[in-house]
């Protein structure tokens, strides 16, 4: 399985994201001059701050008290000051774990902060306030930054398929067996981060350092709360339920969206990068997945996605085409008959060879390996 890399080895130089590193930075160098210093709680630094160099700095959502503030600003930096009574932070230097996200979970869904961010979204998002779309630009921007910085390095597979697919059913489990199926052969995995056979794909990387009796026993539990309605509490709680039940599980990611609040993000990724703007949310999770992606049988959503992969390896505007696998013939050739036209796309141009559709999840990883090793033109 691939390791996740450590996230303060693979951010900017100049980028200080925890307090751990803010001190080391103070300790090394002596200065602060050029640093970006990101929601790191400064309360508690005061010496430091009215001290050391600040020159051309930025702080951005820092809290610090105001005779730091007034010093820092003084001597040339720039002053971002924390949004008060906002139910998340804009300026955020990482991407969102299940716990912070589900915390509070214990009081009912809608007291986490997930669901608070949900409806201040739904209270904002047509009121035309250029400060509130503001805010939702710089968390999303924030959150694409923290999503770089983790995934460098990484061989990311994106699984993509329909959010309906109920826990307890077969295909819930094969899409299961497919993220563990992934994991195992070192890859990351990445889906939209919501219910249906994303949080399956995410459980599946989830429980890869286990075995087959582990996931089974899981979707067992796991169906007692078949979908995330008509209760959301009870649907996330079985996934905590799993989680302290078997709790070393591997890494995945999520990247769910607001826009689509009404479904809640799924606790089997490990890291979740939540976007306000689905566009922003649904092109980077598939110009991230740079080792190719698995679709599995879903409806207009998962087509969508077929066809906004198709379009960048059509023309090559993101370079070499990646990977592409169909899961489930009958789905993609009678129900939706989405493969022949991929096929005709694809023909004579440099992704033929890179597109591939079969019947069963198990072939998906021998599927991506075997495209991955083909000849491009």
């Amino acid at each position: 399985m691939q390791t996740m890399p450590a996230h303060a080895a693979h951010h900017q130089d100049n980028e200080i994201e925890t307090l751990e590193e803010f001190d080391a930075i103070v300790s090394a160098r002596g200065t602060l001059a050029g640093f970006r210093v990101q929601a790191v709680d400064l309360t508690d630094r005061t010496r430091e701050l009215l001290t050391t160099d600040t020159a051309g700095a930025v702080f951005l959502g820092c809290p610090m008290r105001e005779e730091a503030a007034a010093k820092v600003r003084a001597a040339g930096a720039l002053v971002f000051p924390p949004v008060p009574d906002l139910p998340f932070d804009p300026y955020r230097g990482h991407v969102y774990t299940p716990g912070e996200l589900f915390a509070s979970l214990d009081k009912g869904y809608e007291q986490t902060p997930d669901a608070l961010a949900y409806a201040w979204f739904q209270r904002t998002k047509a009121d035309g306030d250029v400060y509130a779309s503001m805010l939702r630009s710089v968390h999303d921007d924030s959150v694409s930054d923290a999503l770089d910085e983790l995934l460098r390095g990484t061989r990311v597979v994106g699984v993509m398929g329909g959010h309906a697919m109920a826990r307890g059913t077969q295909g819930y489990e094969r899409a299961a067996r497919l993220g563990g199926a992934l994991a195992r052969a070192g890859f990351t995995v990445a889906t939209g981060g919501g219910p249906g056979a994303m949080e399956a794909a995410n459980l599946g990387a989830y429980a890869a350092p286990y075995d087959d009796a582990m996931l089974e026993d899981a979707c067992q539990l796991l169906g007692k709360a078949p979908s995330f309605t008509p209760s959301i509490t009870d649907w996330a709680r079985c996934a905590f339920e799993v989680r302290e039940r078997w709790p070393k599980g591997n890494h995945s990611v999520g990247i769910p969206t607001w826009f689509y609040g009404h479904e809640p993000p799924n606790a089997f990724a490990s890291h979740i990068a939540k976007y306000f703007a689905n566009a922003t949310r649904e092109d980077g999770l598939l110009a991230r997945s740079n080792a190719g992606v698995v679709f599995l049988p879903g409806a207009a959503g998962t087509v969508q996605e077929v066809f906004d992969n198709a379009t960048p390896n059509y023309y090559e505007s993101r370079g070499e085409p990646t990977p592409m696998v169909l899961v489930d013939r009958v789905h993609w050739t009678e129900r939706l008959p989405v493969w022949p036209l991929l096929q005709a796309l694809a023909r004579n141009r440099s992704m033929e060879p890179r597109i591939a559709l079969v019947d069963h999840v198990e072939e998906a990883p021998e599927a991506l390996v075997r495209l991955a090793r083909t000849t491009v033109g």
